[in-house]
């Protein structure tokens, strides 16, 4: 008995902000919107791979700047390449051995890590 994995890393966001929660999530990082049981609470669902990531909508909303999801990708250098021509910024992480890492923030401030394994 004990834990076998992760389901889902769930995120806040503000209300009324899905549209802009589906153009990053589904439009710049490519995740597959999956319907949420209880759509009428607001806030999306996606998916990609095994990640699985929930936005939840939050009054008095505020960013999380440290604790964050962290995805891992199988191309690093083409997903910040995607980045950059979206207007985002990506910020390279501090080395770790056996990744190639950094940060981006999604439109609502929240932290996120992509990863790409190396080596």
């Amino acid at each position: 008995m004990g834990v076998i994995g992760l389901d889902h890393v769930q995120l806040a966001m503000p209300r009324g902000e899905e549209a802009r929660a589906r153009a990053f999530y589904a439009g710049v990082l490519g995740l597959n919107e999956v319907p949420k049981p209880e759509a009428d609470r607001g806030g999306c669902w996606f998916e990609a791979g095994g990640a699985h990531i929930h936005l939840g909508v939050e009054d008095g909303f505020a960013p999380a700047r440290k604790a964050h999801p962290a995805l891992l990708v199988d191309d690093l250098d083409t997903v910040v390449a995607l980045l950059e021509a979206a207007g985002l910024a990506f910020r390279s992480g501090r080395p770790l051995a056996g990744y190639q890492r950094g940060d981006i923030a999604d439109p609502f401030g929240n932290r996120i890590e992509l990863m790409q394994r190396v080596g």
